[in-house]
């Protein structure tokens, strides 16, 4: 099982990103699909989360309304599109996946099986 998440780099605050999460070795089409990130000096955070077919998404806070989760069943890929940035995203994001369907979509790392390497995503000010 693999998750390799790509897209970070280095925006400008008010810029936008797309980070993407492509996913294999397993069919994830019950799995709750999320991202995860952690600022320097921060505990890993969560960000948002979809159940994979779509429908139940969940934002934390600090980024509802400015990003946006979404899957392309057909290319196995999540994505997460990062609208007006702040310098208080800077932080690795990590895509995660749970092993199937519990009937919520969670924003607790544990219930996460299955996590991505991380992707740099910094916004300058």
């Amino acid at each position: 099982v693999q998750l390799q998440a790509f897209g970070g780099g280095l925006v400008q605050s008010g810029g936008s990103l797309r980070l993407s999460c492509a996913a294999s070795g397993r069919s994830f089409s019950s799995s709750v699909m999320g991202w995860f990130r952690r600022a320097p000096g921060k505990e890993r955070e969560f960000v948002a989360a979809d159940y994979w077919n779509g429908g139940r998404t969940y934002y934390a806070e600090s980024v509802k309304g400015r990003f946006t989760i979404s899957t392309d069943n057909a290319k196995n890929t999540v994505y997460l599109q990062m609208m007006s940035l702040k310098p208080e995203d800077t932080a690795v994001y990590y895509c995660a996946a749970t092993v199937g369907w519990r009937g919520w979509v969670s924003a607790q790392s544990p219930e996460y099986a299955y996590w991505g390497q991380g992707t740099q995503v910094t916004v300058s000010s």
